[in-house]
């Protein structure tokens, strides 16, 4: 092996730990990402269980607001709850505070204070209870204060604030399902006044019938249920987006490029110095022939690092090994060349395909101990790769003819066993195979619905399996003597 292709060897195995590296780094961070979501989801699920211990303590138990005013106490203790879960599902933090002092405010949103009213009486949609607080605290909506009606609520008023009068007589009915004329009169009415504009409404995470006593428990564990929905959800993003990308397999397939087009650049020089000639000195043709060395050291290069990164993303194999897999396809294909060429003859092209394969094998084996030993990107590979080629080269050297020919000899013995092994491997599956085909037919005819077939099946199945023959119920008399005695 020349300097040059030690050379070349090690700045392949320093692009295939960097190409290792990039992907290591994705896997880190999904498993970063995904010990995070841990922690998102348990804190979400815990301020719903925290809710729902509030409510059970604090409002049901204590019948906190009677049989009419309960569900109000329950709906600002769950908004909370699920107002936060649903932030803390993604990481953020939580945001809702109960105020819980029977004050102008129930709830605050960060620096956001809200009044929430879940009325249905009156078939005023919650307004009529938002005109009562009004007239009680007639700044709050100035202060920055917000309304907060349940979410079936706020969506019928908000379809009802949007009408024309003509929508409205054409649209909607006097009576039966549904909002009526009247209802659009009352909105109407409401916001015309100008103490509350629309803007100063906002809708609850829930609707007026799920805070109810005998509800909220079915309504929490549903909100549990989308968390945990939410999450998987999360957690499927997260694979996708570290998965392998164009983008960055074409990053490796140029920075790979670039890398051996240099390398080939600065040997190309080298071998031009080493004939003698100075820099200054060089011609037109040393220059079109370092170009060529380096073109083709760029197009190798690309190549390189795209087959590491898609060996290494869409196959099990690793980059010293991808890495010296596709040195290997170059070099045995340069050989390939040669003997269509009839520069070499075949036993040649074998040989020289064998010692190749064999030196990328001890370069890939080196570059993992050595990566292994110094847990340092691309270091401990290159440092590996280079220890190890010089430990072979030195030992190859020294071998005398005779050393070669007992490991020649050793060869052949383990492929011979090899051979051997492979073919008790098949006859071992081949008897396995019968073996499971007899015993599931002995199952198919124990278990059958016809019981001639059955009985029949069931002895042989006892037989098979061992059990003594005084105690197979195989005639007559001895299912009589079992049965009667």
């Amino acid at each position: 092996m020349s300097d040059a292709e030690f050379v070349t060897n090690i700045q392949e195995q320093a692009v295939a730990s960097w190409v290792s590296y990039l992907n290591q780094l994705r896997v880190d961070t999904l498993l970063s990402t995904l010990s995070q979501q841990d922690k998102h989801l348990r804190d979400a699920l815990a301020s719903v269980d925290e809710a729902v211990r509030k409510i059970d303590l604090e409002v049901v138990v204590a019948n906190r607001g009677g049989q009419h005013g309960m569900h109000g106490f329950i709906a600002e203790i769950a908004e909370v709850g699920i107002g936060n879960a649903r932030k803390q599902i993604h990481g953020h933090e939580a945001v809702y505070q109960w105020v819980n002092d029977n004050g102008p405010v129930d709830l605050m949103r960060g620096n956001v204070e809200i009044q929430q009213k879940f009325v249905a009486a009156g078939g005023r949609f919650s307004l009529g209870a938002i005109a009562e607080h009004l007239q009680k605290y007639p700044e709050y909506v100035r202060n920055g204060g917000r309304y907060q009606i349940p979410r079936d609520h706020f969506e019928v008023i908000q379809q009802l604030h949007a009408l024309s009068p003509e929508e409205a007589r054409k649209l909607l009915s006097r009576s039966g399902d549904g909002p009526s004329l009247k209802d659009w009169q009352r909105v109407q009415v409401f916001f015309r006044g100008g103490s509350v504009a629309f803007e100063s409404l906002e809708p609850s995470a829930l609707e007026y019938n799920e805070v109810q006593r005998g509800v909220y428990a079915s309504t929490m564990a549903v909100e549990k249920a989308s968390l945990r929905a939410t999450d998987r959800s999360l957690r499927d993003d997260a694979h996708q987006h570290s998965g392998p990308t164009l983008r960055e397999g074409g990053t490796a397939a140029l920075t790979a490029a670039a890398s051996a087009g240099g390398t080939a650049f600065v040997l190309a020089v080298v071998a031009k110095r080493r004939e003698g000639k100075r820099l200054n000195e060089f011609s037109g043709r040393d220059w079109i022939d370092i170009a060529g060395e380096t073109g083709s050291g760029f197009g190798k290069g690309g190549v390189r690092g795209l087959s590491i990164y898609a060996l290494t993303n869409f196959t099990a194999t690793s980059a010293a090994v991808a890495s010296s897999v596709i040195t290997t396809s170059f070099s045995i294909a340069e050989q390939a060349n040669k003997l269509r060429r009839n520069e070499i003859d075949e036993l040649e092209f074998i040989d020289t395909s064998e010692l190749i394969a064999l030196e990328a094998a001890v370069r890939a084996l080196s570059a993992v101990v050595g990566q292994a030993t110094i847990p340092i990107p691309i270091l401990g590979a290159v440092l590996g790769t280079t220890v190890g080629t010089v430990m072979y080269k030195a030992v190859a050297s020294s071998l005398t003819k005779r050393e070669a020919a007992l490991i020649e000899h050793y060869l052949d013995e383990q492929r011979t066993l090899d051979e051997q092994l492979a073919i008790e491997y098949t006859a071992i599956l081949d008897k396995l195979d019968q073996s499971m085909s007899n015993y599931l037919g002995l199952l198919e005819r124990a278990f059958s619905p016809d019981m001639q077939v059955a009985l029949v099946g069931s002895i042989e199945l006892a037989v098979e399996l061992g059990v003594a023959s005084n105690e197979i119920l195989d005639s007559d008399e001895k299912v009589d003597a079992y049965f009667i005695e």
